[in-house]
């Protein structure tokens, strides 16, 4: 069975930052694209970030674009997401996901997720 795991995640004041990290050590991390959604209460699962197999592209929502930055480590078998500049709106429950679709909003119909590890801005 396959597990993505994430972590990172935390409380931090507005203007902060947060590192999350994922990884999947029963799959072939480096042949899949990778993305990050979030998901706050009472509101549909969004894309946050995708990056795609060999890093050749990456795609960000408005929201996050110019704060957040997404990067993979083949060699570790490691999914980041830098998140700077952190605001109020940005809280909700982070989670990694391997494959999907690439389109014009980075991935979606993605074939694995992980459990979600929460993310709380605020004074």
């Amino acid at each position: 069975q396959v597990q993505v795991m994430e972590c990172g995640g935390g409380s931090v004041q507005p203007g902060g930052s947060l590192r999350l990290s994922c990884s999947a050590p029963r799959l072939s991390f480096q042949h899949y694209a990778w993305g990050w959604f979030r998901q706050a209460p009472g509101q549909e699962r969004t894309m946050v970030a995708s990056v795609d197999w060999g890093s050749k592209r990456t795609y960000y929502s408005d929201s996050v674009k110019g704060r957040f930055t997404i990067s993979r480590d083949d060699t570790k078998n490691t999914l980041h997401l830098q998140m700077d500049s952190l605001e109020p709106g940005d809280s909700a429950m982070y989670f990694c996901a391997a494959g999907g679709s690439w389109g014009p909003r980075g991935l979606s119909g993605m074939d694995y997720w992980g459990k979600g590890t929460m993310v709380n801005i605020s004074s």
